[in-house]
């Protein structure tokens, strides 16, 4: 895109020293208690309905009644014991989730009260109480223009506020963003077919064919969901007068006269023309997509995608 992103709001740079570990407890504390109410309430029972188990699975034999499915009897035991019975089986529950979690440079931006990067762990803490709620296992892949971190999937409620815990005291090594890397490396770590929330500002910066492509495998064995992080500014820039924009991934700055409406109108062609193409990109692969705004509440944007997703599953 031939702006840069405007410099953010001041936030700790990637080699400073995490912050105080009493500090990230209260901040995992705050969001659990923010998200713990939603998922039992909401999202918990959403989330069952919109991701099915990968199959079924044998439980026992009962006594045939009336109305049962005749391709269950099981011939075998009803032969043995001289009445019919039929096979009973559960839907095979257990899933695995990845969240594949951008945090490069562009992540620490905001204008509406919060960074994109603080969304990022309450969206996850939002994702993953509900698949542990519903018995799943959820891992964490964190990345940049490099893979920074991996957390194999895991149950349980303890195992998500460690993650919690790693996103927000994290501190990335990289600016950049290298969004076909996270996707490969994902294709090779999940072995079995995954849920992968893959949670970005996808400013692609020239890297859009091998971003298609890996998002294409991946989407072939995966079920590959894009949580999109946005802000106003985005896609609308003021007239402030003049602005020095800085690229947050590559620190390249720019001096631009914001008073001109050429300049404006240009950069917001060109934010539309980025955003077109990849939804483009997601609409081509038949993924779906959730949209966040740092000016907007989470749980909103999240429950409307349940929603979506499910009426297009009962079509």
């Amino acid at each position: 895109m031939g702006f840069f992103r405007r410099r953010p709001r001041a936030d700790p740079p990637a080699e400073a020293a995490p912050p105080a570990v009493a500090e990230i407890m209260r901040q995992v504390r705050r969001v659990d208690l923010r998200t713990r109410g939603l998922v039992a309430s909401q999202f918990s029972g959403e989330y069952h309905s919109v991701f099915k188990g990968q199959g079924l699975e044998f439980v026992e034999v009962r006594e045939y009644v009336p109305g049962d499915d005749v391709r269950t009897i099981d011939w075998n035991v009803s032969a043995r014991a001289g009445t019919t019975f039929v096979k009973k089986y559960v839907e095979e529950r257990e899933l695995t989730v990845l969240l594949a979690v951008d945090l490069s440079g562009s992540q620490r931006f905001g204008t509406r009260g919060r960074f994109k990067s603080e969304m990022v762990a309450e969206v996850a803490a939002t994702l993953a109480m509900s698949a542990v709620r519903n018995n799943d296992r959820v891992g964490l892949l964190v990345f940049t223009d490099r893979v920074e971190a991996f957390v194999p999937p895991r149950k349980g409620r303890r195992h998500v506020l460690r993650i919690i815990r790693d996103l927000l005291a994290f501190r990335p090594a990289g600016t950049g963003t290298d969004l076909a890397l996270a996707l490969r490396h994902a294709f090779r770590v999940m072995r079995g077919r995954s849920i992968i929330f893959l949670v970005s500002d996808f400013h692609l910066g020239g890297g859009e064919a091998a971003f298609d492509h890996a998002l294409r495998s991946a989407s072939v064995r995966h079920d590959v969901i894009p949580v999109v992080l946005g802000d106003p500014a985005d896609a609308h820039i003021p007239d402030v007068g003049v602005l020095r924009l800085v690229d947050a991934e590559t620190g390249d700055s720019v001096m631009v006269d914001t008073g001109v409406e050429r300049v404006r109108r240009d950069f917001e062609s060109a934010t539309r023309d980025e955003r077109a193409s990849v939804r483009r990109t997601f609409r081509r692969l038949g993924l779906d997509e959730i949209e966040l705004r740092t000016d907007q509440p989470i749980s909103t944007a999240v429950l409307s995608f349940f929603r979506r997703r499910e009426r297009r599953l009962r079509q």
